[in-house]
């Protein structure tokens, strides 16, 4: 396995990725993937990175585990692979948007085309194993992503934070929240949105509307 970051998110976490617990978290994370089918395939553990440059973040969206079902993870948070089945979350996810701005609910459910205009989508846990939920957490991957977080919050100004959910919002305690614009709601989960907690929130016109005040282009969800 090749662990392979993206040139421009390089020098901002050279230092992390020489620490002792990343270093084994690799190595955990190796043979899990020689031991047992995992999820996202290895070249797409860090797509997120892949997909948005540091500097051109807009938007970061803050997941929990990549999808252990088959062929449905492909390394950006809420997000599966071209031609699968809209998750139940993603579907709600779509509706907001389409009840928010009138987009209509698109075929592909690969959210790619979001992370080339700027959005990071980003799970705190970047592997799984399959069909095995959170199976990958409290290996070292929660203290990477905060220092993503963290790094981004310092580096950058005016970005907009999707924080859905507790698990999200607790990972949002590393931002500086006088620097960048951070919105909270419940989990797009049915379980959260039945129960009025997700519908309705307007994250995606309030993110536009923000960014079109800072001078940044929108983004077309």
């Amino acid at each position: 396995m090749l662990i392979k970051i993206a040139d421009s998110w390089k020098n901002i976490l050279a230092e992390e990725l020489e620490k002792e617990y990343f270093k084994e978290l690799i190595y955990f994370i190796k043979k899990e993937y020689q031991e047992h089918t995992c999820y996202p395939k290895e070249t797409d553990i860090f797509a997120a990175f892949d997909y948005c440059r540091f500097e051109d973040i807009k938007v970061v969206v803050i997941g929990q585990d990549p999808y252990h079902g088959v062929g449905q993870a492909n390394g950006l948070c809420f997000s599966v692979h071209e031609g699968m089945k809209h998750p139940p979350s993603l579907i709600n996810i779509f509706k907001e948007i389409e009840t928010d701005l009138g987009i209509s609910i698109p075929k592909s459910g690969d959210l790619s085309r979001w992370a080339q205009q700027g959005v990071l989508l980003l799970n705190a846990t970047l592997t799984v194993r399959a069909h095995e939920a959170g199976s990958h957490q409290q290996k070292g991957w929660e203290q990477f992503t905060d220092t993503v977080i963290q790094k981004i919050s310092e580096n950058r100004e005016d970005v907009v934070f999707l924080l859905w959910g507790g698990y999200a919002k607790k990972k949002g305690a590393k931002i500086d929240k006088k620097k960048h614009h951070v919105l909270t709601s419940g989990h797009p989960s049915p379980l959260s949105a039945n129960r009025g907690y997700w519908f309705g929130n307007k994250h995606f016109s309030q993110t536009n509307n923000f960014l079109v005040a800072n001078q940044m282009e929108k983004i077309r969800w």
